[in-house]
This record gives structure tokens, sequence and C-alpha cells, in this order.
């Protein structure tokens, strides 16, 4: 029987090839110090699978740089031998947002009246049959962090929150500011 790797696939065409020494396999070098990762080391987490540092070096080679890498299409990616599609795929995504990343922060909603933070959140309240509560995260400079957060929903006429509820996640974001909004569904008032 050929040995298996940790991602639980058998060795390709080699059964003689042996398993990288735990700190020298792409996903430990990504979790420990992804700064200090060469392009094919990163590539290699992604792509996943049996001997995946040699598929990364041939999609190095191939399109000579990550740019030549991020303008390849589906196809190209799979006539890659050992790329397969769902590895295609998480390229393009990982690619993808890559180029999101580098748009600038500025563009973010930025919370300057009360009326801003309604028009974010009342299409989320309204028509609601429940009573929920969001939670809005904000940095420094009041600008959206992300989507809201669903923090609760309850019954038609009432919610019980834990306090500790409503700004956990503004912690684990390091949020600035938050702006926490419900609804009324029994129709008595609607506010935020």
């Amino acid at each position: 029987m050929l040995p298996l790797f940790t991602d639980g696939h058998q060795p390709a065409d080699n059964p003689t090839r042996k398993l990288l020494p735990l700190r020298e396999r792409p996903n430990y070098r990504v979790t420990t110090a992804a700064g200090a990762c060469t392009s094919v080391e990163l590539l290699a987490a992604l792509i996943g699978g049996p001997q995946p540092e040699d598929k990364a070096q041939t999609l190095v080679a191939r399109f000579s740089s990550l740019h030549g890498l991020a303008r390849a299409g589906l196809a190209d990616l799979m006539a890659v031998p050992g790329i397969g599609a769902t590895a295609a795929t998480r390229l393009m995504a990982t690619l993808e947002i890559s180029r999101r990343l580098l748009a600038p922060e500025d563009e973010r909603r930025t919370i300057r009246s009360p009326g801003d933070a309604v028009a974010l959140l009342q299409p989320l309240l309204m028509h609601r049959e429940q009573e929920y509560l969001y939670v809005l995260l904000l940095d420094t400079r009041n600008r959206v962090m992300g989507e809201p957060r669903e923090v609760y929903h309850g019954s038609l006429n009432t919610s019980l929150i834990r306090v500790g509820e409503v700004f956990r996640e503004a912690i684990k974001a390091n949020a600035a500011g938050i702006v926490v909004a419900h609804n009324h569904p029994s129709g008595a008032s609607r506010s935020m």
C-alpha cells in the first residue's frame, strides 16, 4: 500500500517520493510566516493535493510571473499538467481577491449622519417578520468595515440580547465605533 499524504491523497507516479518535513511544507510555512514564503510556496498552498510544489513551479515557469498568471484564463490554467478545474478556480478567485485588495479603502461608505446609517441598514430591516438587530462596524474615520453583521433575530415583538454579543464582532475586527440598529416588525413604531 502506498503511503498517504497529509491531505489524504496518494503519491501520483512516484511511490518512493517522501513527504517533506513539516517545516518545509507550503501550508505550514504559510501559517507560520506567509510573508517569508516564495511565490511557488504560496501557490503550492493554494493548489494542494499531491506534489503541489511541482505544479506551482510549472505554473510560474509557464506564465513567467505572478502578473502573467493573473492574466491567465481558466482554460490556460487547466492546460498546465496537474491543474484541474478546482485548483484553477481557487487560483482565479485568489487573484481576484488580490485585485480587490488593491482598490483604495476610501471607496468604502462613510457614516456622516444617522441618515447615512439608515440608508445602509433600512433595506436589511424592512419587511422582516421578526425582530432583528444588526451592528455596523466603523473604523477611526467612520468608514464602514465590511457588511452589516446580524447579531440577533428574535420573535415578533421581543429580542433579548447580551451586551457582550453586541460588541463581540467589533472587538474581533478592532473597530473604532459601531452603529446598532433594530426593527419593530409589529408595525407599532419603526425606528433605527
